[in-house]
């Protein structure tokens, strides 16, 4: 791990509470090891991994004050479903407050809540190590995009977006359209 990282993992460690702390690191690890088997940038992974919920260091009606504070625009969907927010919000601390200037890290931080059609190889590699790092309580189907995530990422995408609009549709809970349009294109793709 660079000084830099190094130095974001501490700041973090007394920002976010233990579990979302444990989370981070394990999104940050799973991360790296789907850019070893996908050739992807090791930094990038291990940097938009261990600053995707940065964002979350304080409660949803927080976030949302911060966003309206700075300037950031939110959906009507996000606004319905506060736990969407830390990903704009995040991106937008990762930028200011702990100097990333690489868009694509920027993005993946965007969407690994909701997706997007047609992501970079990076964006799919932090929205998938957020559903199926080792943390994460078992939920329907995560065995099985675990055990397809190393074989062929985007399959791994629609059955996660898949899963998460089944979810969210049988819990009567509303579904951001993006998610959908993120499931709708990978389902084509694969």
């Amino acid at each position: 791990m660079t000084e830099e990282l190094e130095q974001i993992r501490k700041r973090l460690s007394k920002l976010l509470k233990k579990e979302r702390y444990e989370h981070t690191l394990g999104v940050m690890y799973t991360a790296a090891s789907l850019a070893m088997c996908y050739g992807a940038d090791m930094q990038k992974a291990l940097t938009a991994g261990l600053l995707h919920d940065c964002g979350k260091f304080c409660p949803a009606k927080e976030q949302i004050e911060m966003c309206r504070t700075i300037g950031i625009k939110l959906t009507e969907s996000e606004l319905q479903m506060p736990a969407l927010v830390h990903a704009k919000l995040g991106a937008c601390l990762a930028q200011y407050d702990y100097g990333i200037r690489d868009q694509e890290i920027l993005d993946a931080i965007t969407y690994h809540t909701t997706g997007r059609p047609d992501m970079t190889l990076l964006e799919k590699i932090i929205y998938i190590a957020d559903y199926i790092e080792p943390n994460r309580k078992e939920i329907p189907g995560l065995q099985e995009i675990r055990g397809i995530v190393f074989r062929d990422i985007d399959q791994a995408v629609c059955l996660s977006a898949g899963s998460t609009v089944r979810y969210l549709e049988n819990g009567g809970k509303a579904v951001d359209p993006m998610t959908v349009k993120t499931y709708n294109f990978y389902k084509k793709e694969v």
